[in-house]
Parts: C-alpha cells; structure tokens; sequence
C-alpha cells in the first residue's frame, strides 16, 4: 500500500466523519423490549460519528456501573471496518466535498489530489451507479475514534458498491461477530460495592460477611444493528455475572473462602446476607482481618467477573473473552474491645 494511497483513505476519513452529522441521527429514545423491560438505544461517541450502528441496552442500571474490561490483554474491539454508506447521490456529494477539503488543504501535494481526481473519474465513468438506485449501496470504512495509524491501515480501500442483500466478501465487513464485539465496548455492568455486616467496623480476628443481592448483581445485554437496503445484521452480546473476587486491601487478612473467589448462588446472588447471632460462624464470602486500620482504613476490593456470549443474525453466537468490573471501599478495622474487672 502505498503513502499517498493511505493519504487519500485517510482524509477521506475526515470529511465522511463531517458527511455523517447531516445523515440519520441514531435513535436516542427508549423503547419496550418484549421482555417488557425498559431499553435504550445508545449514542455514543466510542463508535464514531459515521458509523451508521445502533445499540440498545437491556438491562438494570444502578449506581456505581461502569464499563466491563476484558480479562484478556490481547483482546480488543474491532478498530475498523467497511459499512453501507451512501446512495449514489450521496456518494456523489461525499466525492464532491472531499475534492473541495484537499483543494484547500495546504498540507497535501499536488500527488495526492491527483489520486482523488483520478478516484473521482472512475466512479463518474458510471455516474456514481445511478443506474442502480435502490440495487445496492456504496461501502466504505468506518473507523472507532481510538484506532491507531496501524489499526486503520486495515481498512484503507476505497469505497465499493455492493449490491442489496448481499455481504461484501472482504476483510474486515461488518458482521454479527464484529457487531457483537463493538457491543462489548458499550456494555456496562452493576457496580460491586459489597454489603459488609456486622455493623459498624470491622472487628480485629472476626469475621467480616460480605454479599451481594440478587437485585443488585444481574445480566445486561447491548444489542448492536446496522441497517441498509436489503440488509440488517445484528448481535446481542449479553454479560452474566458469575463470581466475586475479593481483596482486603493488606496483607494482615485471611479471605473466605482462601481463593477470594465468590461463586454465584443459584438466585443469582453473591454470599449470604448476615443475621444476627452469626458474628462467629464462618460466611460464605468475607474477610478476616488480623490487624486494625489503626484509625485509618483498609481499601477493601470487590471485582466481578463477567461470562460475555452474543447471539446473531442467521443464527450465529459464541462466546467473547470474560469481563470484569469493580468498585473499592474504605473498611474500618478495629481492635476488640475487652473489659476486665
């Protein structure tokens, strides 16, 4: 690939970015799922401004939620990727403001409007597929705001046209999967601060119960779609709640159980709610500390981990890499107090 042809790619990328503000505007009122819960279609700048993607979430929002990260380092959204776009009168204009912005672009040489020049006679060659209106539409790169010079110099080819309700069988077309995977980087999930009993602070040597209500620690799911003429795809990407890993904040701690780990009750809760009379039996999920905060207070950690599958159009699915999120909380630790008389 050549510099001038990412040149020409890349501000083609800034002027569809100014294109899109005049297009469809995504959905931003809520609408009723069947299930009869509340959603969202959610505008959003992760995306970018172009990308004709709509998402809708599902789930129940509190306070302190936040978005999930995967658990693998390696694991990232897709960065890029080709979209239907533009009808042939719109893509005439797109070419027509793209001529105009490196006219007048001081930064690029004679090489480089030339290149566009060139594009612009062999899509006027076939007037810009006017022909075809309503066949079909002119595809091209979309890119997420984030994306590296790396990452977009995978999605550097000009804009194609593909006919209605057909998939362009080319690198990096939008798909259910990758849809399901731009709907991972929108999914946010509960917070995890832990209800911590018995009341008051903690105490030096007794155990400490924290848990999770059922209410308060449940799925969400973003649905990501992207409609053209003859074409919708879709992707559900659902995260589930399975467990709760706990750190003390010192080292002076002995964790219940000795992993950290949490498991989801079968209600869809974590640990057990303390009762009274329980301030020596040993929970579920908790913390024993050895040592007071000394006025001070330890950063308790509480993280959840998150099962992450999707479903999609034409019955595709799988699973995506675990997720996690959590919150810290300030414990307050003390010395029991002792009488003696």
């Amino acid at each position: 690939m050549t510099a001038r042809r990412i040149s020409v790619a890349a501000l083609a990328l800034g002027i569809t970015l100014v294109l899109a503000t005049d297009g469809p505007a995504l959905a931003n009122e809520g609408k009723k799922r069947g299930n009869g819960k509340t959603s969202a279609t959610k505008k959003d700048n992760k995306v970018g401004a172009a990308a004709r993607i709509t998402f809708q979430v599902s789930g129940k929002g509190v306070k302190g939620s936040g978005p999930v990260t995967s658990v693998d380092p390696n694991w990232t959204p897709p960065a890029c990727w080709y979209a239907p776009r533009w009808t042939p009168d719109e893509f005439e204009e797109s070419r027509q403001r793209l001529t105009v912005a490196a006219a007048h672009d001081p930064g690029l040489g004679n090489e480089v409007r030339n290149d566009i020049s060139d594009e612009n006679q062999e899509y006027a060659k076939d007037d810009y597929n006017r022909d075809k209106e309503g066949e079909g539409m002119w595809w091209a790169a979309e890119f997420s705001p984030d994306a590296t010079l790396t990452e977009q110099q995978k999605c550097m080819d000009p804009p194609f046209w593909v006919k209605k309700g057909e998939n362009p069988d080319v690198p990096q077309a939008i798909n259910p999967e990758m849809l399901a995977a731009l709907a991972y980087k929108q999914i946010e999930v509960p917070g995890t601060k832990v209800e911590l009993a018995p009341e008051g602070a903690s105490k030096v040597n007794l155990p400490t119960w924290a848990w999770l209500d059922k209410g308060e620690f449940s799925p969400v799911s973003v649905t990501a779609s992207v409609e053209a003429p003859g074409l919708r795809i879709e992707a559900t990407t659902t995260a589930k709640p399975v467990a709760l890993t706990l750190k003390p904040g010192t080292d002076d701690a002995e964790l219940l159980p000795a992993s950290g780990l949490c498991e989801l009750n079968g209600d869809g809760s974590i640990g057990e709610p303390y009762a009274k009379g329980k301030a020596d039996t040993t929970p579920p999920c908790g913390v024993v500390y050895r040592r007071s905060s000394d006025g001070g207070s330890f950063n308790l950690q509480a993280t959840a981990t998150w099962k992450i599958t999707w479903t999609g159009s034409g019955g595709a699915g799988g699973t995506l890499p675990d997720g996690e999120y959590g919150n810290d909380q300030p414990v307050t630790v003390e010395e029991v107090q002792s009488v003696n008389r």
